[in-house]
């Protein structure tokens, strides 16, 4: 959410920042309710002096034996209040309208974020390893031998629909194997804590980073209000929703391993074969707190953190800046990490790092305690992939194919598989 005092003292600024993002001017609109509302405040404290000094005066008209006088200023005692509960009334409405439309609003994108439409605007800022050079055509994941007897699709199907897979045996085994190397390494290496978190919560916390309440039709929600988490960034991030923290403990740096659900309702007709786009799916995630003056860094960092993933596993990749056109309502800036899918020939998103300022804190309502001392401020948020298990999953089989239909893996998650190093054309773990 934004902060209305910023954008009384510059509307302009505001404007021109949205107007990156490809929406219309809206300072006129916030601050015309902004106005309404101030005016109605001042209106019930003037009112409520004119109240206090008739409530004075009655008792001295009545000392006096002024009767009349008495009356009338009793009369003007019982209108003030009634004036006072109205105009409070009033400005409590007009606050609602001003808080409504801040919340739709999505954040300003910082100022060093190319400015484009979509994601061919996107701008690469680092390229590393190069696609391997198949000496055949190289196969989708779903059209592997190795890969396809552990990718049942019409069994999901009939349990639950189209986007959903039922992964079993050595594929199964290979999903949850990239998981545990994913949470190792961000917890030895990287030194975050790993946090198991409910994937139902409440509307509050939706609304806390921002799925709440423009973009509600891409999640699902059950019967009795709870809704099923999109990504851990929605737990982990609201931790802090409504505390203020010494900012001795900060940063705080968090890793979940969750299973996401997502209607991908903006999403019909896209990337639906395979299982490169589903309405469940399972993401290592990470989420850092902060002070303002860690954040920038604190973005490189946990955008090294999901680098390291995928060259650790050998996978060629490449880092985009998103355009102000292509990034989520919440980031200001972000960092896609985007994986090379031979059977595609082109690179994919499999991680989106970002940096949400205080947009989110506002939300929240979560601060820090400055260590010098001096009034709470808002915390820094920011959120990243560490990484999509599932996208992750389909790089390794893509990458690691043979032309006889078999998957050679990646030397780290040997360990994982107890020794065992591919998969055979007939789904084995050997």
């Amino acid at each position: 959410m934004h902060d209305i005092r910023a954008i009384r003292e510059n509307p302009a600024a505001f404007d021109a920042a949205l107007s990156r993002r490809g929406l219309a001017p809206v300072s006129s609109d916030i601050l015309a309710i902004d106005e309404g509302r101030r005016a109605r405040i001042l209106a019930a404290e003037t009112a409520q002096a004119d109240q206090n000094k008739a409530s004075k005066d009655v008792g001295a008209a009545r000392a006096r034996g002024d009767d009349a006088e008495f009356e009338r200023l009793r009369a003007l005692v019982a209108e003030k209040k009634a004036e006072i509960a109205r105009l409070n009334d009033e400005a409590k409405a007009e606050d609602q309208r001003l808080q409504d439309l801040l919340l739709t609003i999505p954040n300003l994108p910082y100022d060093d974020v190319p400015n484009g439409r979509d994601e061919h605007d996107n701008v690469e800022i680092r390229r590393h390893g190069a696609p391997r050079n198949f000496a055949f055509q190289p196969l989708e994941h779903y059209q592997i031998s190795a890969a396809a007897a552990g990718m049942d699709f019409e069994t999901a199907a009939k349990l639950s629909g189209s986007r959903f897979v039922l992964l079993n045996g050595p594929t199964a085994r290979l999903h949850r194997a990239l998981a545990q190397f994913m949470l190792d390494t961000h917890v030895e290496n990287h030194g975050l804590t790993e946090t198991i978190t409910p994937v139902l919560v409440k509307s509050e916390m939706m609304l806390g980073t921002g799925q709440l309440p423009k973009f509600g039709e891409d999640s699902y929600q059950t019967t009795n209000g709870w809704w099923l988490i999109p990504t851990a960034e929605v737990t982990l991030t609201n931790i802090v929703n409504g505390d203020t923290v010494d900012e001795s403990t900060l940063p705080r740096r968090y890793v979940a391993h969750t299973n996401c659900f997502r209607s991908e309702a903006g999403s019909a007709g896209r990337d639906t074969a395979g299982m490169l786009r589903q309405h469940q799916f399972e993401k290592v995630e990470m989420v850092s707190i902060t002070t303002p003056d860690q954040s920038e860094p604190e973005h490189q960092r946990m955008t090294e953190c999901a680098q390291n993933i995928l060259e650790a596993l050998g996978l060629p990749y490449r880092t985009v800046v998103l355009c102000s056109g292509d990034m989520g309502a919440g980031a200001r800036r972000t960092h896609d990490l985007e994986v090379w899918l031979p059977g595609q020939n082109t690179y994919r998103e499999i991680s989106s790092v970002s940096t949400c300022g205080d947009y989110q804190a506002r939300r929240m309502n979560a601060r820090f305690k400055p260590a010098a001392g001096g009034k709470p401020e808002f915390v820094h948020t920011l959120n990243g992939s560490g990484l999509a298990v599932g996208r992750t999953l389909i790089a390794v089989l893509e990458n690691g194919q043979e032309a006889d239909g078999s998957v050679n893996l990646p030397d780290v998650l040997h360990p994982y598989l107890r020794g065992r190093t591919r998969i055979t054309p007939e789904g084995q773990l050997v």
